[in-house]
């Protein structure tokens, strides 16, 4: 995995995001999802730009999905720190966010996972 394969990975990811192909998946599975919308002043705007903001140095690393039937797919992850402004607070608070998107070959992008840390990353290229 080099630098170079992460940066054309974020490129197809962004240009899908771009032309609106893509998703951040917010059903009942998805809870943690949610809940960053619930929390913090946050839209779909805002989260797109977050998205079109990230660079390799965020890339933690690569999961294979477990969904029965999808065994095949790759799920790469990222992180990054963005200031939010808290929905029941006064506070701006730095949060460090857990990125993680499904490419599908079809060039449609789900962000399966678009919340706050539960653990810290370690990130590959640091």
């Amino acid at each position: 995995m080099t630098k170079k394969d992460i940066e054309q990975y974020l490129s197809e990811v962004k240009d899908a995001v771009k032309k609106g192909n893509y998703r951040i998946d917010r059903n009942a599975r998805r809870q943690d999802n949610i809940n960053l919308f619930l929390d913090y002043v946050i839209d779909e705007a805002k989260a797109k730009e977050i998205i079109l903001n990230l660079t390799a140095m965020d890339f933690s690393g690569i999961l294979r999905n477990e969904h029965k039937g999808f065994e095949h797919e790759k799920l790469y992850v990222f992180g990054k720190d963005v200031k939010l402004l808290e929905r029941t607070g006064t506070k701006v608070k730095t949060v460090s966010l857990y990125i993680k998107f499904n490419k599908l070959k079809n060039c449609f992008v789900i962000v399966v996972s678009f919340h706050e840390q539960k653990h810290p990353l370690t990130y590959y290229f640091h």
